[in-house]
């Protein structure tokens, strides 16, 4: 009988644990080296957030964000049954760290699109699909690049590259796969992704998808995001929430 308790209050002791790991309100602070950085763009900062879901983005990381010269928010900033309202205050918080740019993810099209488009450019927020902006600083400039989703058949990496003005590009795509479809031409030197939440729940070195972190790919660095919110379930193991604080440097 005693082992039973033991084993019922381990397992609840884990459901609390992972309940918590997917509701942490954590800043990545990161500094990444940037092949033909603009001089101008030394310590440029970016806050990058992905799959939100469900959540409402906390007080907490603003605070700790403090200012960052872009927010990019990398899709699946929301799922079935999420209100616009929400939507709404979330990228309020999020303008109070800088201008806000948004690509859409695969479970973005759970909704109506067309009112979360309006939603988040109503906010001034701005829409990366797959198109891209300069980004002036000074008298320099970079390219931010970003593609709908992969998943959906939706990205379409050589419309997001047409009239790039620079030889540094930054590439936003919510899934991490587009960047196989990257060859040395495309000038891209940094990708933000997420999509794969880390693989969520992960027993050591298994998980069932692409495990968050930093890759060196042969042509630029690349960013895979466990994401702030979860998906099915609202439980994390050995992928916690996260978010992103970037300085940029040559």
């Amino acid at each position: 009988m005693l082992f039973l308790y033991l084993f019922i209050l381990a397992g609840v002791s884990l459901l609390l644990y992972m309940y918590i790991e997917a509701h942490r309100n954590r800043v990545i602070h990161d500094s990444i080296k940037i092949a033909k950085l603009p001089k101008s763009f030394e310590n440029f900062k970016i806050f990058f957030i992905s799959d939100v879901h469900k959540r409402e983005v906390s007080e907490k990381i603003i605070k700790e964000s403090g200012k960052a010269d872009l927010v990019v928010i990398g899709g699946d900033l929301v799922e079935k049954g999420v209100s616009m309202k929400k939507v709404e205050d979330n990228i309020k918080r999020l303008s109070t760290i800088g201008p806000v740019f948004f690509v859409w993810g695969n479970n973005d099209y759970d909704v109506d699109t067309k009112q979360l488009a309006f939603t988040i450019e109503n906010e001034g927020a701005t829409i990366l699909d797959n198109t891209n902006v300069s980004i002036k600083r000074n008298n320099d400039c970079l390219d931010l690049v970003g593609v709908n989703d992969t998943s959906l058949g939706f990205a379409s990496l050589k419309d997001a590259l047409k009239e790039c003005q620079t030889s540094c590009r930054i590439l936003i795509s919510h899934n991490p796969d587009i960047s196989k479809q990257i060859n040395g031409e495309d000038n891209i030197r940094l990708v933000l992704t997420g999509h794969t939440h880390g693989g969520q729940i992960r027993v050591g070195p298994f998980g069932i998808a692409k495990r968050g972190g930093w890759y060196e790919e042969l042509t630029h660095t690349l960013l895979v995001s466990n994401g702030y919110g979860a998906t099915h379930l609202p439980l994390r193991l050995g992928a916690p929430s996260q978010t992103h604080l970037i300085t940029l440097t040559r």
